[in-house]
């Protein structure tokens, strides 16, 4: 059965946003409070000045808040003055999922009209003011902002890059991204291990999220660090398509922009996506926190 994309999409946003509403203020200082102290563990904001990059899920908050939380820490000890986000943008029509496909096939990018760079501040195509993707990074970087009573927080950017297919060098909109990033800390996400029958493995071969399983996502997760580390741009795209990771456009531009990076996962759990899907268990998504290190 074909996927009903802009019906997925309201189901995410709806959910996305009564969980966010269920944490509460309770729910989220206790996501912001263990998040800091991850990000204190090691040293995040470090990493973050020294021109690395950090990269979170955006998974369900109640499993992966505070690793999300740990990112806004961060950026906000970082003392920098800008922080630009680098965003995944899902393919929520039918029209943006053939080019994605059509790209990963070997068509040029540039015969898509969706190939570039949206966000807050452009001129532009509009898309990614409907993604999910940034949800829960505004809800606990506006709640740390407020709870430390900053009147005037680093300017947060928004960046979301589509069909960068191995190329991101060549994506409209690069230069201008090359120059902001100059003076800015960046982070980033991704949901880099979608798995199950709700995601299209068969029963036979998909796996709980248990130790074995988790295992295995670790393992998919860091095969995709190591095509990134090498810069092996084309790679980590058709690297994205079989691990059926979201990331592949936003992986590829942080790369590019702050060229060689040793990447590690230093926290991985998951959120379990069956009843999303109308699927039968195992459906689930590794939500796994990176910490990227400038070389």
């Amino acid at each position: 059965m074909e996927l009903d994309r802009d019906q997925l999409q309201k189901d995410i946003i709806d959910l996305y946003t009564r969980e966010h509403a269920a944490l509460g203020e309770a729910g989220t200082l206790e996501h912001l409070n263990r998040g800091h102290k991850l990000a204190e563990s090691f040293k995040l904001a470090d990493t973050l000045k020294e021109g690395g990059v950090l990269v979170f899920p955006h998974a369900g908050v109640d499993d992966c808040g505070y690793q999300i939380a740990a990112c806004v820490h961060a950026a906000l000890d970082s003392g920098a003055d800008k922080v630009i986000f680098i965003s995944v943008l899902h393919a929520f029509s039918q029209a943006m999922e053939d080019a994605r496909r059509g790209v990963a096939a070997g068509k040029p990018a540039s015969d898509f009209e969706f190939w570039g760079i949206q966000g807050t501040g452009i001129d532009g195509r509009k898309e990614w003011t409907g993604d999910h993707a940034p949800m829960s990074w505004r809800h606990f970087w506006n709640a740390e902002v407020k709870r430390r009573g900053l009147t005037k927080p680093p300017e947060m950017l928004e960046r979301f890059p589509y069909l960068a297919g191995g190329k991101p060098q060549e994506l409209p909109g690069i230069t201008d991204l090359q120059e902001l990033a100059k003076d800015a800390v960046i982070v980033s996400t991704a949901d880099a291990f979608h798995h199950g029958i709700g995601y299209g493995d068969s029963p036979d071969v998909a796996m709980n999220p248990d130790e074995q399983g988790l295992a295995k996502a670790k393992l998919v997760l860091e095969e995709g660090i190591s095509i990134l580390e090498a810069g092996d741009y084309w790679g980590y795209n058709q690297h994205c398509v079989s691990a059926k990771s979201d990331a592949r456009d936003a992986g590829q531009v942080f790369r590019y922009l702050r060229g060689p990076l040793k990447g590690r996962v230093i926290d991985l759990t998951y959120t379990d996506a069956s009843e999303l899907y109308n699927a039968p268990p195992p459906t689930w998504v590794a939500a796994a926190l990176y910490e990227w290190k400038k070389i």
